[in-house]
């Protein structure tokens, strides 16, 4: 294994991402900080809500003018729709207004948990793959809509590890280890990471990334959070393959070898 370069790039359609982690632009106390925690977390790939962006004023500054699109890929996202309809209107707007074709697909279900629309994000996923979009999808941990959305043809499938904004970490690894099991198309982990730690235990579970915003933007030290998140991707993807010891119901193993070791005499410290 290449330690220097301890995982390939992530491939989403004709994208290519060095990074596997990609990082928000919201809920910042400032642009400056954003742009720094963009740098420390070693992400090549941000997303942003277009409903929440000013496309058409050219005048002023604007959240895009401190972005080095050179350096960073755009992710568009559909945050704050609730049915399919406005949610390809929204993708449509992005690549009209020249962001990209790639798109994160999400459709609110309810607004008191944010949690996803299965039903409205199945449809938006299916009219916006047929227009020639790079849609990914984010839902619930649920298997079977992760492989409905996989047939639709959706680049990648985003399961929830929490609801958005919540820092609960997965709160069921099962069965996001059983849609990364199950889908051949990449698996993001989306929303809920709340640390360092979560990440590590979404790439260890097989994950082909992390998206994450409100757990860098909302820490203390927003930088080195972004920091320890990059690090913490790195360390959970060499986990993965570096072969973990088997867990031990009960009982021990010595970590030093028994054979040879000098014995005490009976009754003798």
């Amino acid at each position: 294994m290449d330690l220097t370069h301890p995982y390939p790039p992530l491939k989403l359609g004709r994208y290519e991402l060095k990074s596997r982690l990609i990082t928000g632009s919201g809920k910042y106390s400032s642009l400056d900080i954003m742009v720094k925690a963009m740098e420390a977390s070693g992400c090549d790939c941000v997303t942003i809500a277009v409903r929440r962006v000013n496309l058409a004023d050219k005048s002023g500054a604007s959240l895009l003018d401190h972005i080095d699109r050179k350096r960073y890929t755009l992710l568009p996202n559909t945050a704050g729709c609730y049915t399919a309809e406005d949610a390809v209107r929204t993708a449509r707007l992005a690549r009209e207004a020249g962001l990209s074709d790639l798109v994160k697909l999400e459709v609110i279900g309810d607004p008191t948990t944010l949690a996803p629309d299965p039903i409205e994000t199945l449809k938006a996923t299916r009219i916006l793959v047929g227009e020639g979009f790079t849609v990914l999808a984010y839902t619930n941990d649920d298997l079977i809509m992760a492989l409905r959305l996989e047939e639709a043809g959706a680049t990648s499938v985003m399961p929830l590890g929490a609801p958005i904004g919540s820092g609960l970490g997965l709160l069921n690894p099962h069965n996001i280890r059983t849609i990364v099991e199950r889908l051949k198309v990449p698996v993001i982990v989306d929303a809920g990471v709340g640390t360092a730690s979560d990440v590590s235990v979404a790439m260890e579970l097989g994950a082909a990334g992390v998206l994450l915003n409100t757990g860098i933007a909302g820490a203390q030290d927003p930088v080195a959070m972004a920091r320890a998140m990059g690090l913490a991707l790195e360390a959970g993807w060499l986990a993965a393959r570096a072969g973990r010891i088997p867990k031990r119901g009960s009982g021990a193993a010595p970590s030093s070898p028994t054979a040879g070791v000098i014995q005490s005499a009976p009754g003798r410290v």
